[in-house]
């Protein structure tokens, strides 16, 4: 049984990314998604503030929220995906939590973050 586990660990970590993006909850965010269409692919920035991050390790996913035409739209992306093809931080929130699902309930300039001044 040691053995087996030994190796999925061995797996995982051989699948993870080496630089994994570095970036805070509350942080305002740029996703580039590669986005496949029949035989072409593409990239696609997905732009919006983190509110969750969960888990560790290989299974680590974090989730982007943004407002699109007034309806909120939020996507969970994986760390260590390789459909994830890196993540740019446009500007850094000041945040007192670790999940901002607080976020959700709020519209307009309600929903904005202060920036972190670092």
């Amino acid at each position: 049984m040691a053995n087996t586990t030994d190796a999925l660990k061995l797996i995982s970590e051989s699948s993870m990314k080496e630089n994994a993006p570095k970036f805070d909850i509350g942080d305002t965010v740029k996703v580039h998604v590669q986005i496949k269409e029949g035989d072409k692919s593409r990239i696609q920035v997905f732009e919006g503030t983190v509110i969750a991050k969960k888990h560790g390790g290989i299974s680590e996913t974090f989730t982007v929220r943004r407002l699109a035409h007034g309806c909120g739209v939020e996507r969970v992306f994986p760390v260590h995906s390789p459909v994830v093809d890196k993540v740019e931080v446009v500007r850094h929130g000041k945040v007192r939590r670790a999940k901002l699902y607080y976020l959700r309930d709020r519209v307009g300039k309600a929903a904005k973050l202060k920036e972190q001044i670092r």
